[in-house]
């Protein structure tokens, strides 16, 4: 049977420093001392049978204890009769008699010194992180750097990179949000938080975010805007344009917006997927007859019924059975099918969707815009 040896003892107390036992008061949760640690030791078989051994056990646990080296654990005696071997003193227990001991022993002092430095810091420009700090001390320990110099300014209204704190990079905050979140949820007021920005740090704190962009082009050489005919511009600036055009076409493949042919009065919108919702903004539009060409699979369906509760007049294009049918040989398989009700198609979209959710057509059939031959639709614009 394998007896503790300091090895062992040493390492019952690294669990302590793991679980942050030793950087956390008494109060909140942390080590009392003394502390006791566990002992294997021999019993009354073995101290007959192998006493040769157990005296060296014995050595070994006094050469690694705190009376010759000044810390560390302390060996609990108790004096046993043996029949045989008559009165002897032998270990029963072992004890960690303070914290600086037990940081001693695994060599963690420095680290605890640091971390007292940044719990006083910390405590005395922010109160409120008290029981973050008794909770995760290893947690903040490990991220001193990135936090420690990071003060509260509620909703600055800045991007991240205008945020300037000496010593610290803009860089290392973006890799260390989900730890700042924490801080930041406690350290400030709820009137300066949005809770509802779950997993968006920029907009739960208040920071400016990257604008998503409205990429267009227009279609009609005589609106071209500054000579310019293929443009990307933040939603806001895109609503104030009114562009001069009767028509306008929103196709989600970029390859599609750009090969798109030229049509009189009009201009096409791509590239944005389910972030159509950004259009809503935009009150010219709802002037204009709207054509939406989508991959005829479930999800494109859902995103023509998602544009159609802004702008209700929406017209489909392309999305129709006979061209779905007329490109079966470039079918691909649709990966998660969404699933509706969708309540904005028109009946024969509907009954298409249907019959793409209950796979009567094929199992998840999907038509993607970009296998659309070219000339199938110049004819389909044609018809408009």
């Amino acid at each position: 049977m394998h007896w503790s040896d300091p090895d062992d003892l040493k390492a019952q107390v690294l669990r302590l420093w793991d679980q942050g036992g030793l950087l956390k008061s008494s109060q909140d949760g942390g080590v009392e001392f003394p502390f006791a640690l566990r002992l294997r030791r021999p019993n009354n078989s073995a101290m007959s049978d192998e006493f040769d051994r157990v005296r060296s056990w014995i050595r070994l646990l006094e050469e690694g204890g705190r009376a010759p080296r000044g810390y560390g654990y302390e060996i609990e005696w108790a004096e046993i009769a043996h029949r045989q071997l008559g009165r002897n003193r032998v270990p029963v227990g072992a004890v960690i008699p303070t914290r600086e001991d037990a940081l001693k022993l695994i060599g963690k002092q420095k680290q605890a010194e640091r971390f007292a430095e940044l719990a006083e810091l910390t405590l005395k420009t922010c109160p409120a992180l008290r029981g973050w700090l008794a909770k995760k001390p290893l947690a903040a320990l490990k991220e001193a750097e990135v936090w420690a110099k990071l003060g509260a300014h509620p909703r600055p209204g800045l991007y991240l990179r205008q945020i300037d704190i000496p010593g610290v990079d803009t860089k290392l905050i973006e890799t260390h949000q989900t730890l700042l979140s924490e801080l930041l949820d406690i350290a400030l007021p709820p009137e300066s938080i949005d809770s509802a920005a779950v997993r968006r740090f920029e907009a739960r704190y208040g920071l400016l975010v990257k604008r998503p962009l409205v990429r267009f082009r227009v279609l009609d050489p005589r609106y071209r805007i500054g000579g310019l005919s293929d443009i990307a511009t933040p939603a806001p600036e895109f609503a104030a344009l009114d562009l001069p055009v009767e028509r306008v076409f929103i196709t989600e493949n970029e390859i599609n917006g750009l090969v798109f042919p030229d049509v009189s009065d009009a201009a096409v919108i791509f590239g944005l997927g389910y972030g159509l919702d950004r259009l809503g903004e935009v009150d010219w539009l709802r002037r204009k007859e709207i054509s939406y060409w989508g991959d005829i699979d479930t999800h494109g369906f859902a995103i023509l019924d998602r544009l159609r509760a802004t702008f209700p007049n929406v017209r489909s294009l392309l999305m129709d059975r006979e061209t779905l049918v007329e490109h079966r040989l470039l079918w691909v398989r649709e990966a998660v099918p969404a699933k509706g009700p969708l309540s904005r198609l028109t009946e024969s979209e509907g009954s298409l969707f249907d019959d793409l959710v209950q796979n009567r057509i094929g199992e998840q059939v999907r038509l993607e815009q970009e296998r659309i031959g070219f000339g199938w639709i110049a004819r389909a614009l044609l018809q408009l």
